[in-house]
């Protein structure tokens, strides 16, 4: 009989492995001896990385707001400068 696909699944890392790993990532990058096709690959990996960040951010957000809805009034400066992967600073 075959495994569930919940079974064959990894649970989704957390917010803070997530961002564990984009420093990892960021450290790879800055060394000199990487090379350029590695620190491609890399970099491509921290952008999903910090998407998928910035998904759960959202959701948090949203969550957050429906317990304070105080929250919904302040806005996040978007003026603000991004980082290598396109997050706020």
């Amino acid at each position: 009989m075959p495994a569930s696909k919940q079974t064959d699944q990894k649970p989704a890392p957390s917010i803070e492995e997530l961002i564990q790993r984009l420093e990892e990532i960021t450290r790879r990058i800055e060394n000199p001896d990487t090379g350029l096709e590695n620190s491609i690959s890399l970099y491509e990996e921290g952008i999903s990385v910090a998407e998928e960040c910035r998904n759960r951010l959202q959701e948090t957000r949203k969550k957050l707001e429906t317990i304070n809805p105080e929250l919904s009034k302040s806005k996040t400066d978007s003026t603000r400068p991004k980082d290598l992967f396109g997050m706020d600073s």
